[in-house]
Order: C-alpha cells, then structure tokens, then sequence
C-alpha cells in the first residue's frame, strides 16, 4: 500500500511538471534565446529612443520574485559551501558548463538545491501528516523527499549536460566538414569558425558562438579552443582541439588536419550508432516483461479465466 502511494504521488508530480512545462515551454525558450544572447555580449543596432523604451519595459517587466529566490539562494549557497567540501570543487562548475548554465554559478546552484530540498521536504511532510500516516511513516516519507529535494537539481544538470555532449558529439562531423570547405577555398580558419558559428543551431552552436566571442575579446584561437574542450569534455571535442593545436606546432597544414579528422569522426558517429543498435534488444526486454507482456496475457488469457470461474464456479 506504501509503494503504491509513493507511485502515485511521483506520477502526480511527474503530470503536474509536463503539464506546467507544456504552458511555459514557449517563454522559456524565449528567454533562454535572450539569456545567451546577453551572455555572448552581442548588441543590437537600434535607435537610442526604442533603447530607452526598451529598457524602461524591462525595468516595468523586471522579476522581482526571481531576483529575491536568487538572493536568497546565493545567501544558502554560500553557507552550505562554507560548511560543505564538496561544493568548493570545480567539477560543479565544469558540469554547469557542459550544461550550458553559462551564468549560474556553483554557490547559486548549491543554494537551489538547498531550496528544493527544504521545499520537497516540507510538502511530502505535510502530505504525511495530513495522509493520517504513523510517526514513522512521516518521517520516511520526509526523508524521501529531503533526499530527492537534494539529488534531482544535480541529476537534472548531469542529464543535461550528457545529452548536450552527445549532440555535440553528433554533429561534430558536420562541423569539420564546414571548416574543410570553406579552408579550401582560402578562408582563414578563425573566419571559418566565425562562419560555423553562425550556421550551426543547438548546443554546438552555443559554444561556437561562446569560443568566438571569448576570441574576439582578446583571447588568442587556441586558448579559446582550449576553452571549448575544457567546457565540453568528450572524445570528439578533445580530438578536434588536440589535433589543431598539434598540427600548429609541428607546422601541418590545417586543411590537411581537418580532413584526417573529419574521417575519424565519421568512423567514430558510424561505430557508436552499431553500438547503439546491438544495445536495443536488451533495453526492450524491460519494457516487454513489464508492460507488453502482461497485456498480452490479460486480453489473450483473461476471458478463458472468466470462463472457467463461471463454470466451476
């Protein structure tokens, strides 16, 4: 009776967060375009009067709840670093990174996860209470919810971070090949990734877009590079960065580089897809045993059961 009541509950929560994500997905998005584009330091070219307007919309429009929950998670977040070890590394920052909160920084991230696990603490406590539940079955469940609170912000980071490496990853190819193309034709390589950075979408855009900007700021291409693969720590990235830098020590064309890489990484996308493609017949056994399974046997077998309880019953 437990387990299903935490079932429920969990399912509850899951259909309310889809629900609530359905209705802010469009704004969301939004505001993330803009977020980037504040963070990338680009500008708009406008007259000084819609500047004005527009910046005394945004003062009328400002967040003040978000900039209080901010405060007030960089004020936790700096006790709980204070206090807790683990927090003063940089493999949160790193993470953060690759997830693309560019602008979060571990302090704040630290304090919402302070935040949330107060937060769900407290509902499933007073879910307890008022279920009629024991002592015992409160503070479980109380329990549940201050790990779960604490655990899901860095899961959620963590599975943001993966997916992002992986389309990076995937459209790594791609991207090599831009540069090859337009190398050839007697581009230079930094304008050549100012061209890519402006064509390709998605997260390997974003961090083209970032390593261009750090390179126009005064950073030099290959610090910049070495940015990118200290940001995005996969296999396709470091072997990109890694060969450039070598081929320009030992004096290798750069055309000639990337072609070798792009080979590479055309072998490397081909061997992960023949991987992911033995990997299906064991993940669909789940969900076979699971769910198929069972509803094939409740509507094949269910109404011989039926049937024999009528007769002998």
């Amino acid at each position: 009776m437990i387990l299903v009541l935490l079932i429920g509950l969990i399912f509850i929560g899951v259909a309310f967060v889809l629900f609530g994500r359905a209705l802010l997905t469009p704004r969301l998005r939004a505001s993330e375009a803009l977020r980037q584009i504040d963070v990338y330091g680009f500008e708009a070219t406008q007259p000084e009067a819609s500047n004005e307007s527009g910046s005394r919309l945004a003062a009328l429009r400002a967040p003040h709840l978000r900039g209080l929950v901010d405060s007030i998670a960089n004020s936790l977040g700096g006790f709980l670093a204070a206090r807790v070890g683990r927090l003063k590394d940089d493999d949160l920052l790193r993470t953060l990174q690759a997830a693309g909160y560019y602008t979060l920084s571990p302090r704040r991230f630290a304090g919402y996860q302070g935040l949330s696990t107060v937060t769900l603490g407290f509902m499933c406590a007073w879910f307890g209470l008022h279920s009629g539940k024991g002592t015992v079955m409160v503070l479980l469940i109380s329990v549940i919810g201050l790990v779960a609170g604490w655990k899901l912000p860095s899961m959620w980071v963590k599975r943001r971070a993966r997916h992002r490496g992986e389309r990076i990853e995937y459209d790594m190819p791609d991207l090599v090949d831009t540069l090859v193309a337009t190398v050839e034709a007697g581009i230079a390589f930094s304008a050549s990734l100012q061209i890519a950075s402006k064509r390709f979408r998605g997260a390997l855009g974003e961090e083209l877009r970032l390593t261009m900007q750090e390179h126009s700021m005064g950073l030099s291409l290959r610090g910049a590079l070495q940015n990118l693969a200290g940001r995005q720590d996969i296999p396709a990235v470091r072997t990109f960065v890694r060969s450039l830098v070598q081929g320009e020590e030992l004096g290798i064309s750069v055309g000639q580089t990337l072609r070798k890489i792009s080979h590479d990484m055309r072998v490397r996308r081909r061997q992960l897809a023949e991987e992911r493609a033995h990997e299906a017949p064991v993940k669909i056994v789940f969900p076979l045993v699971l769910f198929i399974f069972p509803a094939l046997l409740t509507v094949i077998l269910g109404p011989a059961f039926l049937q024999i309880h009528h007769v002998f019953g």
